[in-house]
């Protein structure tokens, strides 16, 4: 998945040992797994070479994805460029989240 980080975010990330975002649409942190306990624990960090992104390696309890699938990234584009699901959902986005997946 892809997220932004604040420095907040950023700091209890270290702080917790657990993957913590900043929603730019709700303009607030956003703890992952927090309501779906699908919780991302840091394994380790990476800095990107202009020190402007990170990679967060996690061990990944659950479904990354609201859409239930381990990963947002669970389609495929061919040389033709149709989209086609990639992977297999894990679990129900309505039982976990109440509301149906898009």
């Amino acid at each position: 998945m892809m997220a932004w980080m604040n420095e907040e975010a950023w700091k209890e990330t270290l702080q917790s040992g657990y993957a913590v975002y900043y929603s730019r649409s709700r303009s607030q942190l956003w703890r992952k797994g927090e309501t779906s306990g699908h919780r991302q624990q840091i394994e380790e960090i990476r800095v990107d070479c202009d020190a402007d992104t990170i990679l967060l390696k996690v061990h990944q309890k659950g479904a990354a994805c609201h859409e239930g699938f381990e990963s947002c990234f669970f389609r495929k584009v061919n040389a033709e460029g149709t989209v086609a699901i990639a992977d297999e959902r894990l679990v129900d986005p309505a039982q976990v989240y109440g509301k149906k997946s898009s």
